[in-house]
């Protein structure tokens, strides 16, 4: 073996090492709560109202609050953010205007999320008047995963080639008709891709709902969406930190982490199934 097939192999191997060490933090993870909170999952558990401070019942309101808010949040950023998306790739020019957009996209992308929980709070709560509610707390986690759905969105119609679109308007198709029949069906299966991380990202975040929408204890379900819910990335950090009684509350704590990874898990499976049929359409 040459001294370069060396150095590549030993590159290789440590590129192995670093992907089995990611993995299997994953994995400790995932076992550790798995273990900690599959003691707690039931039936009861899934589908009742907390009682006695939280430490009894089930998480019930939380998970229904969660979903609105996820479902609320990406019917707000993933349509505005896939048109941004195409407006920027394939209408406007390369100019410093759009260069500018770029630049404040990735800045808002790295701004903290409690930073969009107060600016929530200041527009949507008390300026637009919608209080702490369902649509004030979707309008503030849309926004928090808006520059993420449109440089998912740009990335995805730049990995298309031109030839596609050229060869479109060859045939007679317009602008408009190349886009909506050629370039995003082959860009779907990565816009989708945005679209996973989001709902990740949203369905995990506690700062920007604890200004805008979150009850501490709310035993019931919404009946519009100018209420408040509870949420269960919340709801976890009030058992962990503020209940009654910390230690009786440990378990349900874990149970409530278990269950957010399985909601998160399978809208991830489902994203991705409807991503494969997409991919396979394309080829």
């Amino acid at each position: 073996m040459t001294g370069k097939q060396k150095k590549q192999a030993l590159v290789f191997w440590t590129f192995r090492m670093m992907a089995l060490i990611v993995v299997g933090l994953l994995a400790w993870i995932l076992v550790f709560i798995f273990i900690k909170g599959a003691g707690v999952i039931s039936w009861e558990f899934l589908t009742t109202a907390p009682t006695e401070g939280m430490t009894e019942g089930g998480i019930f309101p939380a998970i229904v609050g969660t979903l609105c808010l996820v479902v609320g949040s990406m019917v707000i950023a993933f349509p505005i953010g896939v048109m941004s998306g195409i407006y920027i790739n394939e209408y406007a020019a390369n100019n410093l205007f759009v260069k500018f957009i770029r630049i404040m996209t990735n800045n808002l992308a790295s701004i903290p999320s409690i930073v969009f929980g107060l600016f929530g709070m200041a527009l949507f709560v008390n300026t637009l008047g919608f209080g702490d509610s369902i649509i004030a707390g979707s309008f503030t986690l849309g926004l928090l995963v808006l520059p993420i759905v449109i440089r998912t969105t740009e990335e995805s119609l730049k990995a298309i080639p031109n030839s596609f679109r050229n060869g479109s308007r060859a045939l007679g198709a317009t602008k408009l008709q190349t886009i909506n029949k050629v370039v995003l069906p082959m860009a779907v299966p990565n816009i989708l891709t945005g679209l996973i991380i989001s709902i990740g990202r949203v369905s995990g975040e506690t700062a920007p709902i604890l200004f805008t929408v979150a009850a501490y204890f709310l035993p019931k379900l919404p009946s519009s969406i100018f209420d408040q819910v509870m949420a269960l990335p919340y709801h976890l950090y009030v058992l962990s930190t503020s209940g009654t009684d910390i230690e009786a509350a440990r378990p349900m704590a874990y149970g409530t982490a278990l269950v957010l990874i399985i909601i998160v898990l399978i809208i991830n499976i489902l994203a991705s199934t409807i991503r494969n049929v997409f991919n396979k359409k394309v080829k």
